[in-house]
C-alpha cells in the first residue's frame, strides 16, 4: 500500500522566535511545502502547559503565524492554522490518554527538564503533552514531522502509540508510523550567553538570543556583546570544541553562509573572534532583518492574520473529522 507523504509539525506561541527556531525549524518548514503536504500548526495548547496572561498568549498566536508567513509558508501551499481552534486535537488526546501508558510518559526526559526538582507543582498538562502532541500528529495520519533532535523522544511515543492502537483495535496500519525529519545539516544554536545551553525564548537575557524581530543596531550589539574567547580562532577542531561560545559563533556564520564548518574554521583561524563578529553580525543583518520587518508589517493586519488561521481551520478540520468519524467507530464510541 502506498501511503501519501504529509508532514505536520507545531510551534509554541511563547514569545518571539529567533535565530534558533529559524535555522532549526522554520526554514525546514519552508522548503517541506514544496516537497510534499504540509500541516503547520501554532499549538496554542501545548503553550497553556505553563500559565500564560490570555492577552499575551492571543497576540503570541498571531505573531507566530505572522512569522511563518515572513520567512516563507505559503497558505496556499501548506494548511496553516492554531490548534485550540479545531476541536479534534483534544478529543483525539484524550483517547490517546487511554492507549498510553504511564510508564511511557514516566521516561520522557522534557518533563523532568521542565517541571524542575518540584515536579509535585507541575501541571498535568505538562505531564501528559506528550501524548497531546501524539494527537496533534496521528489526527491527520501524518508520515513525516520535522522535529529538532530534542523532540525525537515525543515522536518515538508517538509511534508507540500508533502501534499500540493498530494492535489493539486490529486495525494493521491504520495509523501510519511517523518519521523524524531532523535537518541532518542544521546544528544546534546555542545561547550567545552560555554555549552550553540551547538558544532559548525562555533565557531571561535578551541578549543570550537574535530575535526575529530584532533590528540591525540590536543584532550589532548582541553579537558584539556574545561571549567569545580571548585568544586567537584555532585551526584544530579539537581545540574548538573545547570552547564552545566559540564554535557556537563559527556555527552560526557557517549556516547563514551556507559553508561547512570546516570552511569557516579554515578561514577564520589565527584571527580575532572581533573580526569573525563583525563579518557575523552584517550576515545576521542581512538574513534577519527582512524577515522582521516583514513580520512586522504583517503584524499591522490582524485581521489578515485570523483569516489565514481560519481558512487553515477549514481545511484542516475537514481532514480531522474525516480520520476521527473512522477513529471513533474503530473504538465503539457513537
Amino acid at each position: 500500500m502506498i501511503i501519501k507523504k504529509l508532514a505536520f509539525s507545531g510551534v509554541q506561541p511563547t514569545g518571539n522566535l529567533h535565530l534558533g527556531n529559524y535555522l532549526g525549524a522554520l526554514k525546514n518548514f519552508v522548503s517541506l511545502q514544496n516537497e510534499m503536504d504540509c500541516i503547520y500548526c501554532v499549538v496554542d495548547l501545548h503553550a497553556i502547559t505553563v500559565f500564560q496572561k490570555p492577552s499575551e498568549l492571543t497576540n503570541n498566536v498571531l505573531e507566530t503565524t505572522a512569522s511563518f508567513l515572513a520567512t516563507g509558508l505559503k497558505p496556499e501551499k501548506s494548511i496553516i492554522f492554531n490548534q485550540s481552534s479545531v476541536a479534534g486535537h483534544t478529543e483525539l488526546a484524550w483517547i490517546l490518554n487511554c492507549i498510553s501508558r504511564i510508564g511511557w510518559l514516566n521516561r520522557m526526559t522534557q518533563f523532568k527538564d521542565k517541571a524542575g526538582s518540584d515536579k509535585e507543582k507541575a501541571s498535568v498538562g505538562l505531564y501528559i503533552y506528550p501524548n497531546l502532541m501524539a494527537a496533534d500528529i496521528l489526527l491527520y495520519k501524518a508520515t513525516h514531522v520535522p522535529v529538532g533532535a530534542d523532540q525525537k523522544q515525543h515522536l518515538e511515543l508517538s509511534r508507540d502509540i500508533a502501534q499500540k492502537f493498530n494492535k489493539d483495535f486490529n486495525c494493521e496500519n491504520f495509523f501510519p508510523l511517523p518519521e523524524p525529519l531532523i535537518p541532518k545539516k542544521v546544528s544546534r544554536i546555542m545561547s550567545l550567553r552560555d554555549g552550553a545551553k540551547k538558544m532559548s525564548k525562555s533565557e531571561e537575557s535578551d541578549y543570550s538570543r537574535i530575535n526575529l524581530k530584532d533590528s540591525a543596531d540590536e543584532i550589532k550589539k548582541k553579537i558584539q556583546k556574545a561571549k567569545s574567547d580571548s585568544e586567537p580562532i584555532p585551526d584544530d577542531s579539537k581545540i574548538l570544541k573545547q570552547k564552545p561560545e566559540a564554535l557556537n559563533l563559527l556555527t552560526i556564520y557557517s549556516e547563514i553562509t551556507k559553508k561547512s564548518l570546516a570552511q569557516i574554521t579554515s578561514e577564520m583561524a589565527g584571527k580575532k573572534y572581533s573580526y569573525l563578529k563583525e563579518n557575523l553580525a552584517e550576515v545576521l543583518i542581512e538574513e534577519i532583518t527582512p524577515v522582521g520587518k516583514e513580520i512586522q508589517k504583517l503584524l499591522k493586519d490582524k485581521s489578515h492574520l485570523k483569516n489565514i488561521l481560519e481558512n487553515g481551520t477549514e481545511k484542516a478540520n475537514i481532514i480531522a473529522e474525516e480520520n476521527l468519524k473512522i477513529i471513533r467507530e474503530k473504538v465503539g464510541l457513537i
